[in-house]
């Protein structure tokens, strides 16, 4: 018999939160492959952009008003959307061979689905 559902006790609790945890992860990692002379750059970018969709989704999370939450799970989509293009002028630049770019664009993808979910059922709880 399958178990109750657990409550939300932690930002570390959301699906979104999490599968953006793993794309920041792989892009840490992936970045430390990139030429030194893009540290301060592209890497830089990448990795505040990765940053930034969990922070956003944790800042989110803390506030008490779903408007408040909305608003910041909303700057979290708009990190992820930098991200992904940041990661097309990677791949195009051959900074990324097409096998990495292929695992960080399904995780992108796997996060932002989450996300958009996350947005959508606090926007029903905001109009109850």
């Amino acid at each position: 018999m399958p178990s109750a559902v657990e409550p939300i006790k932690s930002f570390t609790d959301l699906y979104a939160w999490q599968e953006g945890h793993k794309l920041a992860i792989q892009i840490y990692t992936t970045t430390q492959l990139f030429p030194k002379e893009e540290l301060y750059s592209l890497v830089n970018q990448m990795r505040r952009a990765a940053l930034s969709v969990t922070s956003n989704i944790a800042e989110g999370f803390g506030r008490q008003s779903y408007k408040e939450k909305i608003q910041f799970y909303y700057i979290a989509q708009g990190s992820l959307t930098e991200l992904e293009n940041q990661l097309l002028l990677a791949r195009d630049i051959k900074y990324l061979r097409s096998t990495e770019f292929q695992l960080l664009e399904q995780q992108a993808i796997v996060a932002h689905r989450l996300l958009i979910g996350l947005i959508r059922k606090s926007k029903e709880i905001l109009k109850s």
